[in-house]
């Protein structure tokens, strides 16, 4: 799976799909890939029948690609590897050049599973029938209207926790820890730590600070009476719906999760200081060409 119409995504799928089939192996691609040239031999298949044609999913692009690819797997026993062809592959950690050598390595069996854990949510407004999801990355409560706060109210546990007037919230994985999340002032927590980070988007009052709380907690957030704004809610980068007064968003933990495949020798750390410059001083920091 990936986005065709990047020539630099094409151009990797038509060689890493050759080396799959030179070694007897079936290609299918996601229809929603886009048009492009394909070696003879490799099959579109549409959503209904694509993971259950699937042992293993290779996502090519970046981490957006690895969320989306996420969304056509969970709930089955379908790992992922991520060929990077973004701009950041936190996810998506084989490079273009290592990628057959990677696929080769998995097929003999040699890598590293990362379970990751997963959120869902549920949205309900008025009598219309409630909306569900889940997220490897986050969930987000964004305001509609520029220029304009919106505010929310949220609870944990049952227990009232604070009003919150600013952009929005972001209630975020220890996968989604390093992305949205963190340029709200968010912490970088483990992926293998059982904990979801709540995070404030533009707060209006500095003492409105991220909070870390179990995974299994329950979180609820809704509307407060005095906001005039909209309130859109998404998952993953997918819009889920709007968040209206008479309306409640609830996530917890999902019962499912999300298996990537790594190379040997991954090291969590060694990305966090290769992505996001960590311990590196602005000095130290590589400049933008």
């Amino acid at each position: 799976v990936g986005r065709f119409e990047d020539a630099r995504v094409a151009d990797s799928v038509d060689a890493f799909a050759r080396a799959i089939l030179a070694r007897g192996l079936d290609v299918v691609v996601h229809e929603r890939s886009g048009p492009g040239p394909l070696p003879d031999g490799v099959r579109r298949v549409a959503d209904a029948g694509f993971a259950d044609a699937l042992d293993l999913l290779v996502a090519v692009g970046g981490d957006g690609t690895m969320l989306y690819a996420a969304q056509l797997v969970i709930g089955r026993p379908v790992p992922l590897l991520g060929i990077n062809r973004g701009r950041l592959g936190f996810l998506a950690d084989v490079s273009p050049a290592e990628m057959t050598a990677s696929f080769d390595a998995v097929l003999a069996g040699q890598y590293e599973q990362d379970v990751r854990s997963l959120l869902t949510a549920r949205l309900t407004a008025g009598g219309a029938p409630p909306r569900t999801c889940h997220a490897l990355n986050d969930i987000v409560i964004q305001r509609y209207e520029t220029g304009r706060m919106i505010e929310l109210a949220t609870w944990i546990g049952g227990a009232f926790v604070n009003s919150h007037g600013g952009d929005g919230l972001v209630i975020a994985t220890p996968t989604g820890s390093t992305a949205y999340a963190l340029s709200c002032g968010g912490p970088i927590m483990h992926p293998s730590l059982d904990a979801v980070v709540i995070a404030p988007i533009s707060p209006h009052t500095l003492s409105n600070r991220p909070i870390v709380v179990r995974r299994d907690s329950e979180i609820e957030v809704r509307l407060n009476g005095r906001s005039s704004s909209r309130a859109q809610v998404t998952f993953d980068g997918t819009v889920l719906g709007d968040l209206e007064a008479d309306g409640r968003l609830v996530i917890g933990p999902a019962g499912e999760t999300v298996t990537l495949l790594h190379p040997h020798g991954h090291d969590y750390y060694r990305i966090l200081r290769s992505k996001l410059h960590l311990g590196r001083s602005a000095r130290e920091a590589e400049q933008p060409s």
